[in-house]
């Protein structure tokens, strides 16, 4: 009887000092990119499969392309995609439509002033090599090179 009271009491006190629980001491880790370019995660995308990855690029702009294949499926609904320049051609623009990378589109409502030629920071999570190509969501995406505000 004086046990059970004692062990009551403890749990009291425990609970009561609101001494927190070991679950609620834990922090979650900061994740963690690893560096590439967007040349490297095409030419081997398997290799970055379910990994984070980060890159600089310059943007091009959004897309539908991707969206709602089924193997790789970002459906249309909530997702919309955007297109990044291919950095190893210099002489004119071309898209590096082998990068499938996909965005909210509550994130991308966010970025309605990015224009084709930004510099822009990409992190993300590479979730599929369907077709041979690095499919990735996007996480994060930084204008590296906003436009000054214009004042009336």
């Amino acid at each position: 009887m004086i046990k059970r009271i004692l062990i009551g009491t403890f749990l009291l006190l425990f609970i009561g000092l609101g001494v927190p629980s070991f679950a609620a001491t834990q922090t979650a880790k900061p994740v963690q990119y690893a560096s590439v370019s967007p040349i490297q995660l095409v030419n081997k995308p398997s290799v970055y499969l379910g990994k984070n990855v980060k890159f600089d690029a310059t943007f091009n702009k959004f897309s539908t392309l991707g969206l709602d294949y089924k193997p790789a499926l970002r459906s249309s609904k909530d997702y919309i995609s955007f297109l990044v320049k291919r950095e190893d051609v210099s002489d004119h623009i071309v898209p590096l439509s082998e990068l499938k990378i996909f965005i909210k589109r509550a994130a991308a409502e966010k970025l309605v002033d990015l224009e084709s030629g930004d510099k822009i920071e990409v992190k993300g999570k590479v979730f599929s090599n369907a077709l041979g190509d690095a499919w990735m969501d996007a996480n994060e995406v930084k204008n590296l090179s906003p436009k000054p505000i214009k004042k009336p």
